[in-house]
């Protein structure tokens, strides 16, 4: 991992791609702080879909987000459409993620210091299918590999096969994550809890992790 220098500029640096009125932007840092209410509005709104069926709560993501301001090894990946935000992707050191992410790598004699650990990504349905997800990934990688990271990881809810609310036309998205370059690793499993919709309490979930070395 690279370290900071002593009297480096933490101010972030901008990624500033442009189709049609879409703009990329990677930033981290203070540079964080105008976009958190847009970024928790569209992180409920994105995440009430499948797989996650998350029921939301705006205090916690507000909570969430604001933790990028204090991380300058932090990044987030902002879409907008003019001055909407209508994606977001986020990374961090897995070190300072939560400990039920770190958990499952101690177990298996790996070294949280040693990956950079991918977050959410979110993307209103109007702007998929256009390679975003694809620019996610592609900046997050570059922001990894200029922090001094050569390792990846994120990790993905596992629901059942018969789960009631599951669409008939849902295609999960392995395959996109394999031409990617991660590999599936069912032995890194970590359980996070939230609420889902229409229950009253939140409740563990499976998540497995996909790795990648740049």
């Amino acid at each position: 991992m690279r370290p900071i220098v002593p009297g480096e500029s933490l101010e972030p640096r901008f990624c500033i791609l442009e189709a049609m009125s879409l703009h990329v932007e990677v930033l981290w840092g203070s540079a964080v702080a105008p976009w958190i209410p847009e970024l928790a509005r569209l992180r409920m709104a994105v995440f009430r879909e499948w797989p996650y069926l998350y029921e939301g709560n705006l205090e916690y993501e507000q909570h969430y987000l604001a933790k990028f301001l204090e991380l300058p090894e932090s990044t987030l990946v902002v879409v907008r459409d003019k001055e909407r935000v209508v994606g977001a992707s986020t990374a961090l050191p897995l070190a300072q993620a939560e400990a039920e992410f770190q958990t499952p790598f101690t177990q298996a004699g790996l070294d949280p210091a040693e990956w950079y650990y991918f977050g959410e990504s979110v993307l209103e349905p109007a702007y998929r299918g256009q390679g975003l997800g694809v620019a996610f990934f592609r900046h997050r990688e570059a922001r990894a590999l200029a922090l001094g990271y050569r390792l990846v990881t994120f990790c993905a809810v596992e629901r059942p096969a018969n789960h009631p609310l599951k669409p008939a036309d849902y295609a999960p998205l392995d395959a996109f994550w394999q031409r990617r370059g991660f590999s599936k690793r069912p032995d890194l499993v970590c359980h996070f809890s939230w609420q889902d919709l229409g229950q009253p309490q939140p409740s563990a979930k499976p998540m497995v992790f996909w790795v990648k070395e740049l």
